[in-house]
């Protein structure tokens, strides 16, 4: 094994460990739940299945909360009954779930997978312990988080004028320990 593989091998476990009392620590989230949403102004567009909530946006499902500045939802009926397939949240989007919180410029939440994804100077934070990207994907079920620097500019920031690829990077809090 390389080094460079050593390396990426050691900071991928690095990572799993001081993630790891996630999902050992809480119930995982209902998806099935109903979705409360109230915002400063709501637009239904119901001949093309979608909804714009507007200013203040919360969105509450279970134990996950949501806020963002605005947020469009999509929707396909069932007889009379809508059934929503996805939300998109924009301007500073914070999302909680249990202990964890993220935070990204952009998130879209797809129930039919449930999986929310966050885009733009992305942060996942459980006590302590944080990590800092460009695009985030929270598998609701799992609760596992990938992260990487792809954010919306397809993975390059500029930094200097100068294109950089995107980074991850990480903070973790280390128990201490006695001699």
């Amino acid at each position: 094994m390389t080094s460079r593989k050593l390396i990426r091998v050691f900071i991928a476990t690095l990572v799993a460990s001081a993630f790891a009392p996630i999902s050992a620590q809480t119930i995982s989230h209902d998806s099935n739940a109903p979705v409360d949403v109230d915002a400063d102004h709501v637009e239904v567009q119901d001949r093309d299945g979608r909804f714009v909530w507007d200013g203040n946006v919360r969105v509450r499902q279970a134990n996950l909360i949501m806020n963002a500045k605005r947020l469009t939802g999509t929707y396909h009926k069932v007889g009379d009954n809508p059934q929503l397939d996805r939300l998109d949240a924009q301007g500073g989007v914070d999302f909680t779930l249990n202990d964890d919180s993220a935070h990204g410029d952009v998130a879209v939440y797809d129930l039919n997978r449930k999986i929310i994804t966050l885009i733009g100077s992305v942060s996942l934070k459980q006590g302590g312990n944080s990590i800092q990207g460009g695009r985030l994907v929270y598998d609701l079920v799992s609760r596992h988080a990938t992260l990487d620097g792809r954010g919306p500019s397809g993975g390059v920031e500029v930094i200097g004028g100068r294109a950089q690829p995107g980074r991850v990077t990480g903070h973790f809090i280390v128990p201490q320990r006695t001699q």
